[in-house]
């Protein structure tokens, strides 16, 4: 397994961030981080109190930010964050399955019978990714799975339940993110 690392920054990490969906829109919303509005996707369901797996809602509430991870195939440079982070590997995943006794925790991909996300995926979305808090301590089998912030597809359509932003955005978010940032959705 690689090491997580965690460089020392001099910039100031952000104590809080807040999405918020769009008024009219629940599957589309803003990333507010200090002064700085960033448009950004939501699950297909909009911000959801209840969160269920597969429901395609983003779970409402505070979550703190666990850890980083980039492909570094696709971003050459080793993006700047005061939040412990590594790349990415080709056999990488995130088991979605409840019944799993690996369930909302990365596991080692293949992984025969046991339904998973795949971390090195094709379409860019998980070049750059922050693992949410959600559903870690204690995990409840069903509750939801793999919330992140990640990369956007052009044009911001709905995610499965992450927020998702533009590249270049979450690049420039990344540097002002640390483990005591806190995440509100909601």
């Amino acid at each position: 397994m690689t090491r997580l690392t965690r460089p020392r920054l001099k910039r100031m990490t952000l104590a809080a961030l807040r999405v918020r969906s769009l008024v009219g829109d629940r599957k589309r919303g803003e990333l507010l981080a200090g002064p700085l509005v960033i448009p950004c996707a939501l699950g297909r369901s909009g911000i959801a109190t209840r969160k269920r797996e597969g429901d395609g809602a983003s779970p409402r509430g505070r979550f703190g930010l666990r850890t980083a991870v980039y492909r570094p195939d696709h971003l050459k440079v080793r993006p700047v964050t005061a939040l412990p982070i590594r790349p990415t590997r080709p056999h990488d995943g995130w088991c979605d399955a409840p019944s799993h006794r690996r369930y909302n925790r990365p596991l080692t991909l293949p992984c025969p019978g046991v339904s998973a996300e795949e971390m090195w995926r094709g379409d860019g979305l998980y070049d750059l990714v922050v693992d949410i808090d959600y559903n870690r301590g204690p995990i409840r089998p069903g509750r939801g799975s793999a919330i992140f912030i990640h990369v956007a597809r052009p044009g911001y359509p709905p995610t499965e339940g992450c927020v998702a932003l533009a590249r270049a955005d979450l690049l420039r978010l990344l540097r002002r993110l640390g483990p005591r940032t806190r995440l509100r959705i909601g």
